[in-house]
């Protein structure tokens, strides 16, 4: 606004026309599951954003022992090995209901105590000894510890709770709505990671859980549709126990198609990965490769239009639920992803993911729908128009308003395209499309035509013996 001045040079500033669109963030994760939060009386069933890998122990603790703790293993995987943030996490193991009462008799030394590390602090307990005074209780890397004010020896014996990973269910990893409490749990927090912290995630995982169908359908359908207005992928295991699991990649189609695991916004994974003495569900660790692929410079440059096939994952082996070697070749590999499954190879260039497709392939042959850069890049350009011009909403319906929206998104996809992150793409608001009973209701469509670059995927080669070069042999 103007000064108001009456005697000199008054100045001003006008609203730029055309507003810049406010780029969304690609390749965040959105996890549930369990996490020893005993350690650190952590949250449960809340959204936790975490940047670095102290803060995440700080609030949700830490454990090597993944199949009782799937959250540490994103922990790990997300920045240890892949170096992204930020994540989005949720533990549902409650230590006030998740708990089995515990007596033990523990030898003193050095005027210490070790008890498991599932053990309950609070709720340690010793026979005419008081807490606060007599000892202190805490947590090391491995165990809960007791430690005694004064010197101490011999044996004692210790009443405690002790938090049990194996009693939470399917149905805490789900969640839903409580009438009684008026809380939500589980996957349905999704929907309260916008909200709280104007984030939008994209990619979900339930590691140990993902291989069981219910979840996994619950997963997909929270995937299509968060908040009502954004979309995500669901990052799949296939199980590879001898009880009800796939340990033959040949096995692997049958047992995805028994699973329902078709969906198109769904990433099939077989098998598990080694590193080290570590085994890996193969989700958290392909979902750490696609948010690093989406946001390294020279690849994704923050966009998920390349694909994470045939880049570097952090594995030096693939193996069953047992630990059992797997080892596939090229033939195989593309056996599992000719059905829709992503998988891993060692061929030439290290340990690397290898398939671009989704779940849906080969009975959707839409490749909108099966290749998942193409798909995520969709998504991402949707979630990216509706956060850049939802302050929009209920201006007056002008042509200056439609013009606005049409030049900014014009020259975002122009920006887009000059960039080689898409192909081409343009805006149009079309007279077909924008009847006169919508407009006078206040609807105005907006139609985006996009083509991201489908992954190099086959190069083929023709050799031929030219006769023509013996002539070369006659030459001096």
């Amino acid at each position: 606004m103007a000064s108001q001045i009456t005697h000199g040079i008054s100045t001003g500033k006008r609203t730029t026309s055309i507003s810049t669109p406010n780029v969304a963030a690609s390749g965040v994760i959105f996890a549930v599951g369990t996490a020893p939060v005993q350690q650190v009386d952590g949250k449960v069933n809340e959204v936790i954003m975490l940047n670095n890998y102290t803060e995440a122990v700080e609030k949700f603790g830490y454990s090597d022992d993944w199949k009782k703790y799937g959250l540490s293993e994103v922990i790990y995987s997300a920045f240890q090995l892949y170096k992204i943030a930020p994540i989005f996490l949720v533990n549902v193991l409650d230590p006030e209901k998740h708990k089995t009462a515990k007596t033990g008799s523990f030898e003193a030394v050095e005027n210490q105590l070790k008890l498991p590390l599932e053990a309950v602090a609070k709720s340690v307990e010793i026979e005419n000894l008081t807490a606060g005074e007599d000892y202190e209780v805490f947590y090391d890397d491995t165990n809960c510890i007791v430690e005694f004010t004064e010197d101490v020896t011999g044996e004692y014996t210790v009443q405690y709770n002790e938090v049990d990973p194996a009693q939470v269910t399917k149905a805490d990893i789900i969640g839903g709505y409580s009438v009684a409490t008026h809380k939500v749990t589980g996957l349905e927090l999704i929907d309260s990671v916008f909200p709280k912290y104007t984030v939008v995630p994209d990619l979900i995982l339930c590691p140990n859980w993902s291989h069981d169908s219910e979840v996994a359908a619950i997963m997909s359908a929270k995937g299509e549709n968060i908040n009502g207005l954004f979309e995500a992928d669901a990052i799949l295991d296939v199980d590879t126990t001898e009880t009800g699991g796939a340990t033959y990649y040949t096995e692997v189609p049958a047992w995805k198609k028994s699973k329902n695991f078709m969906k198109t916004n769904e990433l099939v994974c077989f098998p598990q990965l080694k590193l080290g003495d570590r085994l890996f569900n193969y989700s958290s660790q392909l979902a750490g490769l696609i948010a690093q692929t989406d946001n390294t410079e020279d690849l994704g440059g923050g966009t998920p239009c390349e694909s994470a096939s045939n880049k570097s994952l952090q594995a030096d082996s693939m193996a069953l639920a047992n630990g059992e070697e797997v080892i596939l070749d090229v033939q195989q590999a593309n056996y599992l992803n000719d059905n829709g499954i992503v998988t891993a190879l060692n061929f030439y260039n290290g340990f690397v993911s290898w398939g671009d497709w989704t779940a849906c392939y080969p009975a959707n042959t839409d490749p909108v729908d099966y290749f998942y850069c193409i798909s995520r890049m969709f998504k991402w350009v949707a979630k990216t128009v509706t956060l850049s011009y939802w302050n929009y909403i209920d201006r007056r319906l002008s042509r200056r308003v439609i013009d606005a929206i049409l030049q900014g998104v014009n020259d975002w996809l122009n920006s887009l395209t000059a960039e080689e992150k898409i192909i081409g793409g343009r805006v149009e608001f079309m007279e077909e499309e924008n009847s006169e009973t919508a407009l006078m209701s206040g609807k105005a469509k907006f139609h985006i035509y996009i083509t991201p670059p489908s992954p190099l995927r086959l190069l083929e080669y023709v050799l031929e013996y030219d006769v023509s070069y013996l002539s070369n042999l006659m030459s001096a």
